[in-house]
């Protein structure tokens, strides 16, 4: 059996995928954004699959998990599972996430794109009213493995400054490299840094899916093959997002139980990479509001 090292992650009483896309171009705003999960609400469905437990994950060092890539920090018992989101925020499709784990207590860890949360700040500050984790997943999801030190530094840690700036509150030290690529350099770097690396026990590979049904077919398949894990799915597909409310229903029914990971201490951002976010802002103004408050249909 693995043992878990205590140092690195504490227990409380209470992947990206190879083929996911670089970050999209934006399209145009909704004058009214799509409803989401009342902020931290407090569960009030009583058959609800909640959170069995929370974790707090200490990563001074870079420690690494998910079994695809890092096999040292075993933490999850059998039928636990942990839910983890990518590429996000997206109109629509993040908020019918969040609306979905809201409806079954559930809190689950993010991995936004850093552009995308320049984009929909309002969408970003949704998951983390709701209590989720919010980690990085670079500025525009390109494959660092084929790019020069110091550009996939940058992509980093510009992800982490505009996911940071964006979520208006504290975010996680957790990283997950695009198409699970880990260049040794950046996995050192990421050491120096105390940030966690996430990769996944299983990837569900949505993104390559055209309908829900097929999304929980692979989830299911994999759980009940490895019993437990660390799962990778996308709040930026449609059919994911469509496929979860059921998916959570078979995760309940099959006696599977939930575990939110929680960072020790949150990320310090570097001054240099917030100044390029603010830089790539253009026409920057002092309104800090989001679009509903702003933009309104009256009629």
């Amino acid at each position: 059996m693995r043992m878990v090292v205590a140092c690195v992650v504490v227990m409380s009483m209470s992947a990206a995928a190879a083929g996911a896309a670089q970050a999209q171009n934006a399209p145009a705003r909704s004058a009214t954004p799509p409803a989401a999960a009342s902020p931290a609400a407090a569960c009030t469905n009583p058959d609800a699959l909640g959170v069995s437990r929370t974790v707090e994950i200490d990563t001074t060092g870079g420690p690494g998990f998910g079994f695809e890539h890092f096999k040292q920090h075993d933490f999850l018992k059998r039928n636990e599972v942990v839910l983890t989101f990518d590429d996000g925020p997206w109109p629509g499709n993040t908020p019918a996430v969040l609306k979905a784990l809201a409806d079954q207590c559930i809190k689950a860890t993010f991995f936004p794109i850093g552009k995308h949360a320049t984009w929909y700040p309002e969408i970003l500050k949704q998951v983390a009213e709701a209590g989720h984790t919010i980690g990085n997943h670079t500025w525009s999801h390109k494959n660092l493995d084929k790019m020069k030190f110091e550009d996939a530094k940058t992509e980093i840690e510009k992800g982490a400054s505009a996911v940071h700036m964006s979520a208006g509150g504290p975010t996680a030290p957790f990283f997950r490299f695009p198409v699970l690529k880990h260049p040794p350099q950046l996995v050192t770097y990421l050491g120096e840094r105390n940030i966690g690396i996430f990769s996944t026990d299983m990837d569900s590979f949505d993104f390559t899916m055209r309908t829900p049904e097929r999304v929980i077919e692979s989830v299911m398949k994999k759980l009940e093959k490895h019993g437990k894990g660390m799962v990778l799915l996308h709040d930026f597909q449609k059919h994911t997002a469509e496929a979860l409310p059921e998916l959570l229903t078979r995760l309940k029914a099959g006696g599977y139980k939930i575990v939110h990971m929680k960072a020790k201490a949150p990320i310090t951002t570097l001054p240099e990479y917030d100044e390029l976010v603010l830089k790539d802002q253009k026409l920057p103004t002092v309104n800090t509001r989001p679009t509903s408050s702003v933009v309104r249909t009256i009629e």
